[in-house]
């Protein structure tokens, strides 16, 4: 083994040890990289813990490597626009192109003032003509925002984007959020154009890399990096979080399972399970004590209409929580959820 972890237990921050989503990765690259442009937005959705913050960083650092991408990180409950003014006003090599484009931008505070020229006065106007001089340039921006919400900002934000797009600027947007918040801002009114938007959802980890990943690092049996790989169903803060407890368990996976559940209960589960409606869990907890996640069964338990079930199931599906590739059955996407569900329903 390694003399330090190579295992991160932090959300959101890119480890050490990372199994790359290469195909989606692959997509959304050359979409934004073609001329003309495939695309300009995608939305990085999935249950929380997926990996959507460091599929984005992933995708942001890969372009950040040619010299003619601007990659901004901003922040949806700020006000987008402003801080995106004032970003790419504040970099010494842009600010030249703004000054010679003539671009006043004195009224916001930004400090980009050109003497003989009238200021700016709109955000939108001041984005729009800085965008104009850097596609003079030869350059594209590229936008991400974690976790999005609904907010004012971000509804301003996403409309200007539309224009923006309408007017054939380089500007480009990576969003990551829960599939609710996605959602509630697609129905936002004038933002329509968001459906249209493609959505990567990101799937569990193949099974095989996270095996070959253990087999290596725990110098491992293949059975056992197999029996551990399984453990985590693919699911990516799980993999993080098995392979950190089994180092400080020296290489003894099994020793590791008890701060292992303990650990995804605390900083995921709980979280899951306030999130969902009388409803959802009702549906968790039938699955939970199917001995093999079949409709059939499951109704049975519950004794829910098929209507009432497909309602559920289809809200668990897409939130992320439960697999329904399978006709007639749904698993949990979760490591050892079903105890912590059958816990969690009995006791309250």
């Amino acid at each position: 083994m390694t003399k330090k972890n190579p295992y991160n237990t932090i959300f959101g921050k890119e480890p050490p040890q990372n199994i790359s989503r290469a195909t989606q990765m692959t997509e959304v690259l050359s979409s934004f990289e073609e001329e003309p442009s495939v695309q300009q937005i995608y939305m990085i959705t999935g249950i929380r813990g997926c990996g959507k913050t460091v599929f984005m960083t992933e995708i942001s650092k890969e372009l950040a490597k040619d010299k003619d991408w601007i990659v901004v990180e901003l922040n949806s409950s700020q006000d987008l626009l402003k801080d995106l003014t004032a970003y790419l006003g504040s970099e010494n090599e842009l600010a030249k192109i703004f000054k010679n484009a003539s671009i006043n931008l004195s009224v916001f505070g930004i400090g980009l003032e050109v003497k003989g020229s009238v200021p700016i006065s709109n955000i939108q106007l001041a984005l729009t003509k800085m965008l104009e001089s850097l596609k003079k340039q030869g350059k594209k921006v590229l936008v991400c925002i974690d976790e999005v919400t609904v907010t004012e900002h971000m509804k301003a934000f996403a409309g200007a984007f539309q224009i923006f797009v309408r007017q054939d600027l380089p500007i480009y947007l990576l969003m990551t959020g829960l599939f609710e918040n996605i959602n509630n801002l697609q129905n936002e009114d004038n933002l329509t154009f968001l459906y249209r938007a493609p959505k990567i959802e990101l799937r569990p980890l193949n099974l095989g890399s996270i095996s070959n990943n253990y087999q290596k690092n725990f110098e491992l049996s293949k059975e056992n990096a197999d029996h551990m790989a399984r453990l985590t169903k693919g699911y990516s803060f799980a993999f993080q979080v098995l392979g950190y407890f089994t180092w400080k368990s020296e290489g003894d996976y099994k020793q590791a399972i008890p701060d292992f559940r303990q650990y995804l209960e605390d900083y995921v589960y709980e979280k899951v399970w306030d999130e969902m409606s009388a409803g959802d869990r009702r549906l968790a907890y039938g699955v939970a004590k199917s001995e093999n996640g079949k409709a059939k069964d499951i109704k049975t338990i519950l004794s829910m209409s098929d209507n009432e079930y497909s309602v559920y199931r289809d809200r668990l599906v897409k939130r992320g929580v439960l697999n329904g590739k399978e006709h007639g059955y749904v698993r949990f996407t979760l490591p050892l959820f079903e105890d912590y569900v059958i816990r969690s329903y009995e006791m309250y």
